[in-house]
């Protein structure tokens, strides 16, 4: 449990943030719901009795300032985050306090890293982009897999999706990172971001019971390609999305998730497959669970209850994998996500895939 800390949730009153603060909540944090839109702040406060509501728009820092005056740390939820990161990041570090954010934008979390990483070592705060489903599951999963590997030749993130209902959020969240690559897919490889003209390969992944083998849309690049190489010495890293769930978030009709419990979950599963590999060894890593939005929660929570509590291993921008153990930290999110390995093999197994390491 916490100690009582009060944390501002920006974007409070979106599909995520409405997890996170009944995650907050539930670990005893006392959240303060704050973002861009008063009357839908005000909506939320209404189920949340006694909640601090504090309005404030980016292009305000004194209503930013006003927000997070008298908190331990913020979580920004709202999207897009090429809009909301610097502001929020801005107001962070004048209150002196950590920066977490939910952030699937690969730009935008590339941008928090490039502009804010002396500043924010400085300051001796954290700031930790890409704590989410995206981003920060990948990470934490790579990581606890390298073990006591220094480096790695590859690291591939398959995500077995059984479907992807994708919110508004996530839709404007895509548009405005396709308008910044002007079109084009981005991959990681030879240890930097390319952008591409061509389409995405589609190849095999055998993924794990329950889902077993199923095309995957290869080079579905997610904002792993920022968070894994940031602190893991590897020079390519790709990521892989079951074709079911890439026409889902492609089709302009999919509808959003629809609650089915009491909890507000979808009934949308997930699988990921991590794979690292180093010359003839690899080393995996897998995740189970259900609903990507929800599970962010208990991922940027214990982020946070972790940074109050000093359980870091640094200070500035960092990635899940660089800041927690990683291994504990993905321990510590059961029963939200089941997770096997990591496992240690002398040669690669038959899941790899026919583009693994194209």
């Amino acid at each position: 449990m916490s100690s009582g800390h009060r944390i501002a949730v920006y974007g409070a009153y979106g599909h995520t943030g409405r997890f996170v603060v009944a995650r907050l909540l539930e670990r005893g944090f006392i959240p303060v719901l704050t973002g861009r839109d008063a009357v839908k702040l005000r909506a939320l406060a209404a189920g949340y009795p006694g909640l601090d509501v504090r309005p404030a728009g980016v292009g305000d820092p004194a209503a930013l300032d006003r927000a997070l005056d008298g908190v331990a740390a913020v979580i920004n939820c709202a999207g897009p985050f090429a809009t909301t990161a610097a502001p929020v990041i801005e107001a962070a570090l004048r209150a002196g306090i950590p920066y977490v954010d939910v952030a699937a934008e690969i730009e935008a979390n590339a941008d928090t890293f490039a502009h804010f990483a002396d500043r924010a070592a400085a300051a001796g705060t954290a700031v930790v982009p890409a704590m989410a489903f995206y981003g920060g599951l990948g990470d934490l999963l790579a990581t606890a897999a390298m073990g006591d590997w220094t480096s790695a030749d590859e690291v591939h993130v398959a995500y077995g999706l059984s479907s992807w209902h994708p919110t508004e959020g996530t839709r404007a969240a895509g548009r405005v990172s396709r308008e910044r690559r002007g079109g084009r897919r981005p991959r990681f490889t030879g240890g930097r971001l390319e952008y591409r003209d061509d389409a995405s390969p589609v190849v095999r992944w055998d993924f794990p019971e329950p889902l077993g083998a199923r095309d995957v849309v290869g080079e579905f690049t997610m904002a792993d390609v920022v968070t894994v190489p940031s602190h893991l010495s590897v020079p390519e890293v790709r990521t892989y999305m079951a074709v079911e769930a890439a026409e889902d978030l492609a089709a302009p009709g999919t509808p959003a998730p629809t609650p089915v419990d009491g909890l507000g979950r979808s009934d949308q599963t997930f699988l990921v497959d991590v794979v690292v590999r180093s010359g003839g060894s690899e080393r995996r890593a897998v995740a189970r669970g259900r609903d990507i939005y929800a599970v962010t929660a208990p991922l940027v929570v214990e982020a946070v209850h972790r940074v109050l509590t000093g359980r870091t291993r640094a200070t500035g921008v960092a990635s899940a994998g660089a800041l927690f153990d990683a291994a504990d930290f993905l321990r510590a999110l059961s029963p939200h996500i089941e997770v096997d390995g990591p496992r240690h093999l002398t040669t690669p197994d038959r899941r790899r895939p026919a583009a693994y390491g194209a």
